[in-house]
């Protein structure tokens, strides 16, 4: 399986000739994302309509967030479970990912639970977590 982390997931488009190209090759029930991610995407669009400065900005902020909703319901989200939990556990008391983020570190925890691999820009920051696959399937 496959989790697309926020970076990346925020990135997609779905006429994009790469992420076409992957999903030929991957069964889409092999390509998923976190509730994680999930939150970090529409708390994002809902800062950004409460924050609009004018109507303008608003209607815009409002498409984003619906396009968000829409993007998201294409993709299955794990949720959190006992297993991502003890995992998440087990992470923080690695004093090497001290500095890692709270959302970047919940997503390895549930990646790591179900034997994923996480899709992701951000391959530096993730490869410092043992035993976690990831992938940058854009750059």
């Amino acid at each position: 399986m496959y989790l697309l982390d926020t970076d990346m997931l925020s990135r997609l488009r779905p006429d994009d000739p790469q992420l076409r190209e992957r999903q030929e090759r991957i069964a889409p029930s092999q390509i998923a994302t976190t509730v994680i991610t999930r939150i970090e995407i529409l708390l994002g669009r809902f800062e950004f309509v409460l924050k609009a400065a004018d109507g303008d900005q608003l209607l815009r902020a409002f498409t984003w967030l619906m396009r968000s909703e829409e993007l998201l319901r294409g993709f299955p989200i794990l949720p959190i479970n006992d297993a991502d939990a003890a995992q998440f556990d087990q992470l923080r008391l690695n004093k090497r990912l001290k500095k890692f983020g709270r959302a970047d570190l919940l997503i390895a925890a549930i990646a790591l639970a179900h034997g994923a691999t996480v899709v992701t820009r951000n391959l530096r920051h993730f490869r410092q977590v043992p035993g976690l696959q990831v992938e940058n399937w854009f750059d």
